[in-house]
């Protein structure tokens, strides 16, 4: 099984941190996040990854090489320009040789068990399979209701609502990657709307474990605390 992993973002909301180092390579705890991720692709089956690679790439490659420490097979793909979140992939020449594979950001902190992930997405047949995790959204005001003139139908005090997200995590099968053009940037959400438009079939995988973004600084400093304290839930049998 092989998983690409994006990489190569400048983590703009990180900095000053991301200044000097690539956002996979912030440290929680005794290893980067990007470290913990890929021990857990090796644990649910995963051979090969491919890093879709851009701001301080050398660092990168300096630290994780061709993967022998963790036991994994790593390669490189460069982007000379930014490309979007899926445009990447288009650079990956034998990617297309894959049935089924991975998809994912580099900076994820979650206890997903990817190998459910990769079997719901062959059993449902779908071009692409989209990880989603519940968020609620609180309304700090009160919410009016209100009919065509203006009149109060319903007055509702700091309601919430809550959503399916994506979780940056995906699925995909080979057949994807003929709605993208080499070297042309497309972030997923475009990806998605071309295939439901062509009526190919866009699975959604329910998952309600730990899931954390790591894209502000407050966010990080709940990583560094989420790893010390549950670290077995995230690397299962390792010792912590």
């Amino acid at each position: 099984m092989r998983a690409i992993v994006l990489a190569g973002g400048k983590g703009q909301r990180l900095r000053p941190y991301t200044t000097v180092l690539p956002k996979p390579l912030m440290p929680i705890g005794d290893m980067p996040i990007l470290e913990v991720v890929l021990r857990q692709l090796k644990a649910a089956g995963v051979t090969r990854v491919t890093m879709a690679v851009g701001y301080l790439a050398e660092l990168l490659q300096a630290f994780f090489g061709h993967g022998e420490r963790l036991g994994l097979q790593i390669d490189y793909s460069f982007e000379d320009k930014p490309l979007g979140t899926v445009g990447p992939l288009t650079l990956i020449p034998d990617l297309a040789d894959e049935d089924v594979f991975l998809l994912m950001n580099g900076d994820i902190l979650c206890t997903m068990d990817y190998t459910s992930l990769i079997r719901h997405h062959r059993e449902s047949g779908a071009a692409a399979t989209i990880s989603t995790f519940k968020r609620e959204v609180k309304i700090d005001f009160g919410v009016i209701e209100t009919d065509e003139t203006g009149l109060l139908t319903g007055y509702v005090e700091k309601p919430s609502f809550d959503y399916r997200v994506s979780m940056g995590i995906y699925c995909f099968d080979k057949r994807a990657l003929g709605f993208l053009k080499k070297g042309e940037y497309c972030d997923f959400p475009d990806l998605i709307k071309m295939l439901i438009k062509a009526e190919e079939k866009v699975a959604s995988y329910p998952f309600d474990g730990y899931w954390l973004d790591m894209g502000r600084p407050d966010d990080y400093a709940t990583a560094i605390e989420e790893f010390e304290s549950r670290r077995s839930e995230f690397l299962p049998g390792e010792a912590a």
